[in-house]
């Protein structure tokens, strides 16, 4: 974003930026939490301290759901800018939609196979955070993700019980069978 001759647009950015961070960009869904925006890099000025910059740059992202479209979130946070009167540059970059996958034969025989294998009842949600399901979601009528525990992850030796190994190929199999030959016949 840049600004006039002697207008810091440091100072220009922060009513936006405030009224960015407090936006309500829709209310979510029954799967999916509401909508965020959160900036993750913020650079301005060179370092000098009597020297006004002459441009501020922001890196952020939207963490949304199904409840909002990028073209949506793109136009909102654009008259957003625009009613503060900033000068501004974007790049968008979408590194994949969110989907949601209605419930159907897939999510019902998974269900079915993790209460016979570990009597647990599953919930349907979607806070896993970013899933690779989004690469296939648009060609695929139904994409459930499933797998160990977590406790580990993304952790100095992250790591999974071999039991929980066990028990999930258990489930994947009865999976597979439940969906194969039927719900009834196991």
């Amino acid at each position: 974003m840049r600004t006039p001759l002697g207008q810091n647009p440091i100072h220009l950015t922060a009513p936006a930026i405030t009224e960015l961070a407090q936006t309500v960009w829709d209310n979510g869904n029954e799967y999916f939490p509401p909508t965020t925006w959160h900036i993750s890099n913020i650079q301005g000025g060179t370092g000098a301290t009597n020297v006004i910059p002459g441009h501020v740059n922001l890196i952020f992202n939207f963490r949304f759901a199904t409840a909002s479209t990028p073209e949506s979130l793109q136009r909102k946070f654009c008259e957003i800018l625009d009613k503060h009167g900033l000068e501004y540059q974007i790049t968008w970059e979408l590194s994949g939609k969110p989907y949601l996958t209605p419930r159907g034969k897939l999510a019902d025989a998974l269900t079915e196979a993790i209460k016979t294998v570990t009597t647990i009842i599953p919930a349907l949600s979607a806070t896993g955070g970013t899933s690779d399901g989004r690469f296939i979601a648009e060609i695929c009528p139904q994409v459930v993700e499933f797998g160990p525990r977590n406790a580990t992850i993304h952790k100095i030796n992250e790591s999974v019980e071999i039991e929980d190994i066990e028990r999930l190929s258990q489930i994947y199999q009865l999976t597979l069978k439940k969906l194969f030959y039927g719900m009834q016949n196991n």
